[in-house]
């Protein structure tokens, strides 16, 4: 099976889940399945998809992974026992062949007990589809791209450039993905003087030695749409949230949910200083990071004291791009995903899932890519974009 441990999954999933179970353990959400790759055919490849989701959903936390859980300084005990309980239940999850060759993947049900689905259920679907369409990889030409990754990072004039691994969702496989990040290992070398940071996928980062990283997804702050107050506060109470949450711990706010300039209005003096940095995932890098150094020094926040992330489609010449721009300026940390553990020469997947639904109400993100945007609800796309002020694409 492909997924043989539920450690196999981002960070942001475990922290996101932790405080889903304080403080929203009753909402009930839908999520939606797309690829974006045109024409793509899946459908012959239900059957397996579903089998490998079959033995998913029989997975448990056992002692020693619960243990790795424990270990991390921002879990809190009640939930590490919430994790010695849990079991994904197929009952949540459907997945059809459509006419058109395509699937439809829906997840509905407790926010509490759907969370875990998104990340290994990509990873299958990727898998699936590989194994499939290239039954001979070209691994050498894999580890030959590699390679040149690893030496353009070790460019003697990019000092102090880091980056991690975020490519779980749309690894080419498990195994694949296992030996990118030793490759990595060995080539770039670990903290403090290597410049590997580690990767989102908590189950590697045990089993390598390695920084398991993660804070929030879009899915956090889309919840809050339906669970806030207000429509137009549900950004700032989302953050305000995850901070009562996390007490300063876990403090990288993600920033393109409505776009940067709801953002930056509501990440006001309060969240600069409360948070220590900021995420970008869309719209241009070089005009974000600019516009949050900029952000930072109008609100009295010195930005060396500030960490900016990116991790939005970067490649290795991207990231360095990124790197000679704003190194010096502020903290950096550069997260790469499909570039890394899906880069043998075949076009990747671009396949998401994404919240739709919470407590009976569409939410959506309207991020600074507008075909990154997932709403089927136009009446609600343009109620949102009314309430926060933006503009309709052009």
């Amino acid at each position: 099976m492909i997924i043989t441990s539920l450690l196999d999954t981002d960070l942001y999933k475990f922290t996101m889940m932790q405080a889903v179970l304080h403080q929203f353990p009753g909402a009930q959400v839908a999520y939606k399945f797309k690829c974006r790759n045109p024409g793509v055919q899946l459908a012959p490849y239900v059957d397996e998809i579903k089998a490998e989701i079959k033995a998913l959903c029989q997975l448990q936390f056992s002692e020693e992974e619960l243990a790795v859980v424990r270990a991390m300084r921002f879990i809190k005990s009640d939930f590490v026992d919430f994790l010695g309980l849990f079991k994904l239940n197929e009952k949540y999850i459907t997945i059809e062949p459509l006419p058109n060759g395509e699937i439809d993947i829906q997840i509905k049900g407790p926010w509490l007990h759907t969370i875990l689905f998104e990340i290994p259920v990509l990873a299958i679907v990727n898998e699936v589809y590989f194994r499939n369409t290239q039954p001979q990889p070209d691994f050498a030409e894999g580890r030959r791209r590699l390679a040149e990754k690893i030496v353009q990072l070790n460019d003697a004039g990019l000092k102090d450039l880091k980056i991690a691994d975020y490519g779980t969702r749309r690894r080419f496989s498990k195994a694949w993905h296992h030996e990118v990040l030793t490759t990595l290992l060995q080539g770039l070398g670990t903290l403090p003087q290597g410049r590997f940071t580690g990767t989102s996928n908590v189950l590697f980062a045990q089993s390598l030695g390695v920084t398991p990283l993660g804070t929030m997804a879009h899915e956090y702050l889309q919840a809050c749409q339906a669970l806030g107050p207000r429509l137009r506060d549900s950004q700032v109470y989302g953050f305000e949230t995850w901070a009562r949450e996390y007490r300063g711990d876990l403090g990288i706010a993600l920033s393109d949910v409505y776009g940067v300039e709801p953002f930056l209005r509501d990440f006001d003096m309060y969240f600069c200083k409360l948070f220590d940095g900021a995420r970008h995932d869309s719209g241009d890098p070089f005009t974000w990071g600019e516009r949050m150094i900029e952000h930072y020094k109008n609100n009295r926040v010195d930005p060396l004291t500030k960490t900016l992330i990116f991790s939005d489609g970067l490649t290795v010449p991207s990231t360095i791009e990124l790197y000679q721009r704003f190194a010096g300026r502020c903290q950096l940390a550069f997260g790469i995903g499909t570039n890394l553990t899906n880069d043998l020469g075949y076009e990747p997947l671009q396949i998401v899932i994404k919240m739709v639904e919470c407590n009976g109400q569409p939410v959506a993100k309207l991020s600074d890519t507008p075909s990154k945007n997932m709403c089927e609800d136009t009446n609600y796309l343009a109620y949102l974009r009314q309430v926060f002020d933006i503009a309709q694409p052009t």
